[in-house]
């Protein structure tokens, strides 16, 4: 449905002459995204995706585990779109402003005012890279094939490389879309060399195949045959290597500070969740599918302690090197790779608990993140009306596409906006892990499964870095509520604020972090039967 969709918007785009612009195509987009969504919502009949329904002979098999994280890229691609389908701010002059103050007087920051619009509302392709990224996304979570996992992480990767360099008059974001493109290659080399070898030795691409030649280890471990695990969990080794330097786990993590804090804000929300969403399902597919055979040594040293060294350099270094951080989104780039850290911990245990806290935890991730990059969003907006005689503020590239770079720009945030702070606040306290909200209980879930299955070094490790990471986001609290603002109003009557759109959104996901203590039974029955359907198939 959405290929159909994108391939009429494509024609239209192409045999049209109508002088149609990005904010039109944005619109359509969302209501492309609204009917996939009804249409994916009402399919998804648990009973009958038990197992999963293959379609076009095994290339993708539908379950309903990729149904549901469908739903969820669906709604972070539709309100992403929203953002730039419907102008981010109200722009209007009090009737008690005279034309002399208007035109002669302050004229120079009235017009800096209205030629602040990010350039996504001149670009009429935005809307259709993004939808292409859904289509990437939405068939890489069903893959069932090699062939057709690399062929969709290659389109979810392209779309959001496109997405990246699409400001072309900014600098930073086309050095940063070079290296996100460059590594992205590189990534995919990993995969494609582990998908090359087991296709080699095997003569197979579809994954039932492949687990059906090593579901059974005992028959298979002989003198003669040992090869015959060695070079599947080699290969898994190399694409895991892959989809971690696609997620941006440690190791495999510098490109990820650089990026998010090149590209304007709003790209850096995509490359955030729907660079990792897809893979973190696909990667607990692979988990549970091999994992029958982690009792060989050489299966085991070369295959799932991968995730483990991984799971433990992510929760330190997107710790530590976090503390040392003065821009924001690099801040938040480091927060995500002890994201990632918390979320391998709880896929390398192996359980039914264990699974429904992967699960609930990215889905908590998906909320919070996209909870903090929107408010960054709406800060940025809201200053549009304030001026600085700090050099430093004044003198940031790229001020059009990311307001807010710097944590210091947050000075005394709370006496401008009292809301949007408290917003920021509640999310940050979710980030920490403190209860109750749904942060708090996604780390909760995941150190008590990995403490009940043993994995007490890297349980202690996590409980420490959760503790030494709060200290980062308490810092921008602190910074918001308790500095003094280095801000002044440029008019008396002018006024300015984000949209209805723009508002009504913000204010649904704060309320979901706040309120899951209160009703948290359908979220946690929808990840435990998650888990118990990824567990059973098998």
């Amino acid at each position: 449905m959405i290929l159909t969709f994108l391939l009429l918007l494509l024609f239209s785009n192409g045999l049209s002459n109508r002088p149609d612009t990005s904010i039109l195509y944005s619109r359509i987009g969302i209501l492309i995204i609204f009917y996939s969504l009804i249409s994916t919502y009402t399919t998804l009949y648990i009973t009958y995706l038990d197992k999963g329904i293959g379609l076009y002979g095994g290339l993708f098999n539908i379950t309903a585990v990729t149904q549901v994280f469908q739903i969820f890229i669906l709604i972070v691609c539709g309100i992403i779109l929203s953002m730039t389908s419907f102008y981010p701010r109200k722009r209007y002059i009090g009737d008690s402003t005279s034309m002399i103050d208007t035109l002669f007087k302050k004229v120079k920051q009235y017009v800096n005012i209205i030629n602040k619009v990010s350039e996504q509302f001149t670009i009429i392709e935005y809307a259709l890279i993004i939808i292409f990224l859904i289509s990437g996304a939405s068939l890489l979570l069903a893959s069932g094939d090699l062939g057709s996992i690399y062929l969709c992480i290659e389109l979810q990767s392209f779309s959001l490389y496109i997405i990246s360099s699409m400001h072309r008059n900014s600098e930073s974001s086309t050095g940063s879309a070079l290296t996100y493109f460059l590594l992205g290659g590189l990534a995919s080399c990993f995969i494609l060399l582990g998908i090359g070898l087991i296709y080699a030795n095997s003569g197979l691409t579809n994954l039932d195949g492949i687990y059906s030649i090593i579901s059974d280890s005992e028959k298979y471990i002989n003198y003669s045959t040992w090869y015959v695990h060695s070079y599947v969990f080699y290969s898994l080794l190399l694409i895991s290597v892959g989809f971690l330097f696609k997620i941006g786990a440690a190791p495999f993590h510098w490109w990820s500070p650089d990026v998010y804090d090149g590209v304007p804000t709003i790209v850096t929300v995509l490359i955030a969740l729907m660079g990792k969403i897809a893979i973190l399902v696909l990667l607990l597919e692979l988990v549970q599918y091999t994992s029958s055979l982690l009792h060989s040594a050489i299966q085991y040293y070369s295959w799932t302690t991968s995730l483990s060294i991984s799971c433990f350099l992510s929760l330190i270094i997107g710790t530590v090197l976090g503390l040392t951080q003065t821009r924001i989104k690099r801040l938040l780039a480091y927060s995500t790779i002890s994201h990632i850290g918390f979320m391998l911990l709880a896929l390398i245990v192996h359980s039914i608990d264990s699974y429904q806290a992967y699960i609930f935890y990215i889905i908590q991730y998906i909320i919070t993140n996209l909870n903090a990059f929107l408010i960054i969003i709406a800060i940025g907006f809201s200053l549009y009306l304030y001026y600085t005689n700090i050099s430093e503020y004044n003198n940031l590239p790229e001020k059009n596409n990311s307001p807010i770079q710097l944590i210091s720009q947050l000075k005394g945030y709370f006496s401008i906006n009292p809301v949007l702070a408290l917003c920021l606040a509640i999310t940050m306290f979710s980030f920490a892990g403190l209860p109750p909200l749904i942060g708090f209980f996604g780390k909760q879930m995941v150190l008590t499964t990995a403490l009940d299955n043993n994995k007490t070094i890297l349980v202690l490790i996590g409980v420490l870095t959760s503790v030494i990471g709060a200290v980062y986001y308490l810092t921008i609290v602190k910074t918001i509520y308790f500095d003094k603002s280095q801000y002044e109003k440029t008019y008396m009557y002018l006024d300015v604020s984000i949209s209805n759109i723009f508002s009504i959104t913000l204010s649904i996901i704060n309320l979901g972090v706040v309120s899951f203590i209160l009703i948290p039974d359908e979220l946690l029955n929808l990840c435990n039967l998650l888990s118990i359907i990824t567990y059973s198939i098998s």
